[in-house]
């Protein structure tokens, strides 16, 4: 999207969502829909990936696919909004919980928006962890992965969370 790291480059290949077969190395496109997709987690069952897509005309979600014998995804939809009081930042890194919430860096809308928001399995915001700035990445870890690491724009933040991570990453 611009010269962010220094260099300029020519992407090799189409931004979409791949998988790479695990014995013999392949790797195939599974969708090219959407535009810039970035952020990918599962469900805690893995029968749902989750997409937030960072570029294109409405970055303002995250949605949904079933996954079908882990080499198809079909049903795309809207899964949530990143709007939030008539505000839209946008989501970036996504990492899903043991109970199925999906927990979403977020950004650029401001004070009161910026860090992270939480989403029930049904999509509905449950919560936010507000930041100073921007928050474009998150994983769980520490030994019970109940510890909730933030990247933000120019700081990592940590924090003990009542979950745990889904998947070790």
């Amino acid at each position: 999207m611009s010269n962010y790291e220094g260099h300029k480059d020519t992407l090799q290949i189409k931004e979409a969502i791949y998988r790479i077969d695990p014995k013999s190395g392949k790797m195939d496109i599974v969708t090219d829909e959407g535009f810039k997709p970035n952020g990918l987690c599962f469900s805690p069952d893995y029968k749902k990936l989750y997409v937030a897509d960072t570029g294109g005309p409405d970055p303002r979600g995250i949605d949904v696919y079933d996954v079908k014998d882990e080499r198809k995804l079909e049903k795309r939809r809207r899964f949530c909004s990143m709007e939030l009081n008539g505000r839209f930042g946008g989501s970036d890194g996504i990492r899903a919980d043991i109970d199925g919430n999906i927990w979403s860096a977020a950004g650029w809308a401001g004070a009161g928006y910026d860090g992270v928001h939480i989403f029930a399995p049904d999509g509905q915001r449950i919560g936010m962890i507000t930041l100073p700035e921007i928050c474009a990445n998150l994983c769980f870890g520490g030994e019970k992965r109940n510890r909730l690491f933030m990247v933000a724009s120019q700081s990592l933040y940590a924090l003990y969370v009542d979950t745990k991570g889904a998947h070790i990453t």
